[in-house]
Formats: C-alpha cells, sequence, structure tokens
C-alpha cells in the first residue's frame, strides 16, 4: 500500500537522515520488528531496555511511510470525545484511556531527552472549538465529562477566542498538549537503538511467516529467512493486508504547511486547534516558524485518486484555515496527501489477534498515533511475556 504522497513537509526539511543496508543474509535473534516508523521504533526501544536482541526491517527507507506525513500533533484528546466514549466501551476503560494518552506525552519528553533527540518538542495548550453554533452543547458536555473526570480544562468564550485571534463560537482549553517533527524522532530512536545492537535492515519486505512450535521463519523478498521467538507488526495502516478481521476505516487525509512567518502570529505560540466537525481540522505551528494545518479527509479508494485530489483539497483547506483565523494570511509552501484510519470506538489495537501465534501488533490507529504507540511500548512487553495488562483487555482483537 501507498501510504502517502511524494512530498511531506518533514521529509523535505530532513532530507534522508539515516540509510540501512537490506537484509543480505539469513539471521537469528529473538524479536522481529515489522516497520520502521515511530512505532516500530518506540518499540525498539522498549524492547532493548528489555533486553532483547531485535531486528527491525522495512520495506520502504526507514520512517517513510505513515511516519513521514504526520502533522506530529500531540493531543490526549482522542478521535471520539471523552463523554462519546464511556457510552461505547464504559467509563473505566474510556477515562483511562484519556488518562494514558495524557501521561504518554509526557513519558514521550522523557525518551526525547534520553536519546537527546532535537525534534523540537515543545508543550502547548490544546484548543477544541466549534465553529458551528448548534455543536456548543455537544462541547459543553464534553467540557463536564472532563472536569468531572479530573481533566485540568478551561472553557472559552467567543470572545476570548477573539483574543486568540480565532473565529468560533466555543472552545475546551486543555494543559496537555505538544508538538514536534516525529520523523526526526523516530530516526533519532533508531539511531540510538542501531548504536546498541539493534540490526535494522531497510528496502526489506517480509514475504511469509512459517510458524513452528517455538519459532517462527519469516522469509524476505529476497529469500533470506529471519529466525525468532516473536514477531511485532509496527505496519499502521498496511496491518490491513495482514489482519483477517476488519478493524479500521481507511481514509484519505491531505496536509499543508505554509510559509515562514517572520514572526509567528500569536495564536499559534502557545496552542494548538482542532474543532469538532466531522472530519475534523487541525492546527499547529513548527519552531521553523510555519502553521501546519490538516483535514479534508474522504474515504480512501486508491493512492492514485488520493494523491489526485491534492489541489483541490489544498484550495479548500487554505479557505477553511481563513474562516477560523481571518487575521492571519496563510499561503501554502508544501502540501501532501496521507492515508488515515479511524477503528469503532477511536481506540487503538494491541496483542494477538490468534493467541495461539508468537505474532502481536501494536497499531495506534487515528489522531492519537504517536501517544498510542508510546501505549503500546507498555502492552508488547507483556504480550511477549504472556502476562496480563490493562491494555491487552481494553485494546483486544476481536473486542
Amino acid at each position: 500500500m501507498d501510504v502517502r504522497s511524494n512530498e511531506p513537509f518533514w521529509l523535505i526539511k530532513n532530507s534522508l537522515s539515516q540509510s540501512y543496508p537490506s537484509l543480505k543474509e539469513s539471521i537469528s535473534s529473538d524479536v522481529l520488528i515489522i516497520g520502521a516508523g515511530i512505532t516500530g521504533a518506540l518499540i525498539a526501544y522498549q524492547l532493548l531496555r528489555e533486553g532483547k536482541k531485535i531486528v527491525v526491517v522495512d520495506r520502504r527507507d526507514v520512517c517513510n511511510g505513515s511516519t513521514a506525513a504526520s502533522t506530529s500533533m500531540l493531543q490526549y484528546e482522542i478521535d471520539v470525545p471523552l463523554h462519546k466514549l464511556i457510552e461505547q466501551v464504559g467509563l473505566t476503560c474510556a477515562v483511562s484511556s484519556y488518562q494514558n494518552c495524557k501521561k504518554a506525552i509526557f513519558h514521550l519528553r522523557e525518551i526525547i531527552d534520553e536519546v537527546k533527540s532535537d525534534c523540537g518538542f515543545q508543550q502547548k495548550y490544546s484548543v477544541y472549538f466549534t465553529s458551528s453554533k448548534k455543536d456548543v452543547s455537544f462541547l459543553k458536555d464534553e467540557f463536564e465529562a472532563r472536569k468531572e473526570h479530573g481533566f485540568k480544562v478551561k472553557w472559552l468564550s467567543k470572545n476570548e477566542l477573539e483574543k486568540l485571534g480565532l473565529k468560533a463560537y466555543a472552545a475546551i482549553e486543555s494543559e496537555a498538549g505538544a508538538v514536534m517533527d516525529v520523523y526526526k524522532l523516530a530516526n533519532d530512536l533508531l539511531t540510538y537503538c542501531a548504536k546498541r545492537g539493534v540490526q535494522i535492515y531497510d528496502r526489506t519486505t517480509v514475504k511469509s511467516l512459517k510458524f513452528e512450535e517455538h519459532k517462527i521463519t519469516a522469509k524476505t523478498n529476497a529469500g533470506i529467512l529471519i529466525e525468532v521467538d516473536d514477531v511485532v507488526h509496527c505496519t499502521g495502516y498496511e496491518s490491513v493486508e495482514t489482519i483477517k478481521e476488519k478493524i479500521v476505516d481507511l481514509k484519505s487525509t491531505f496536509a499543508l504547511a505554509s510559509e515562514a512567518y517572520e514572526n509567528i502570529p500569536n495564536a499559534f505560540k502557545k496552542h494548538i486547534y482542532w474543532n469538532t466537525d466531522s472530519p475534523y481540522l487541525y492546527f499547529r505551528s513548527t519552531n521553523d516558524g510555519r502553521i501546519v494545518m490538516g483535514g479534508g479527509d474522504s474515504d480512501f479508494k486508491n493512492a492514485t485518486r488520493r494523491d489526485a485530489l491534492l489541489p483541490k483539497k489544498e484550495k479548500a483547506l487554505t479557505k477553511s484555515f481563513s474562516k477560523c483565523f481571518p487575521e492571519i494570511p496563510f499561503v501554502a509552501d508544501y502540501s501532501w496527501a496521507g492515508t488515515f484510519g479511524e477503528t469503532k470506538d477511536g481506540l487503538p489495537y494491541f496483542g494477538k489477534p490468534d493467541p495461539n501465534k508468537n505474532e502481536h501488533y501494536i497499531l495506534g490507529f487515528g489522531g492519537n498515533g504517536i501517544t498510542f504507540s508510546v501505549m503500546g511500548m507498555e502492552a508488547i512487553v507483556d504480550a511477549i511475556n504472556n502476562t496480563p495488562h490493562p491494555y491487552l483487555e481494553y485494546y483486544k482483537f476481536n473486542r
């Protein structure tokens, strides 16, 4: 699957920062991680800390799938609002999912500090707003639910939003939000892991897996064999190619990066934004003075049709930005498209589709893909050790 178009801003900004060889001879190890984006990098980092011998492979150059297309906006808020998620999955699962997404942002900061990544991590206030009067009561219900369950939130009126330069009826402001360059972080994590013994191979496609009593043998497109105890799929939206159960609805999504402002507008110095529209819009700034926005999601058909929509979506997104921030001129410098996915409850999938096989998945779908991947670091250890963990219950397959 082609999960993105050719020119994401992050890839151009960073160029190809690191390259690895393809696998040319058969090897053995403890764990094979398939997928070398941000999820695979985090899982490799965690399993390295557990003392595991690890092989990481990717069919592309590392970090060149969905990670390169991400707008790298971090929120604890899940695509399904808290008060609606409680109705869907129950109080405990819903509230803990929000709480653990919040913890994941701070855990990620600790990881960034440890690996000394200059990925531009900055904490921001998150503003969840509505440009529609009819959604104010919906937003109020969400505000009350978050407040009731201990989240630090503030209600922003229309007048208060005008002071930020945002044209909207109301909003919820949350303390826990952040931005970064996830492409840079993923590469830095892989470099950190490689220096400590993790074997990383790009341009290496796993074509088949053979399961025996105590071993799994992966066979690559070149006929090379990798023998391991466990396989972890960190393949994101491409997992639809290997999982029989329908777990995600694929979408095409679109993003723009503006020209660099001489001085970043005040509205974007401390805040990130997303709205109640369906599909929703989201906005953030970068450390080099640009504004990145995304949205305009439509059902995924194929990569060619997705990419053909890009000029039309660029105009529509620019127009949407102007409606929200009428005083800020937005001139697009880069635009790109990617594949996005939504689960029925907005939650990830962790663990084994088949409990009898040591084949694991860490799939952080939706707008919380990065924070879900951080949570998946905890889940993978217990999945491999065959010990219980709440995430392996909340986010299991066939739920």
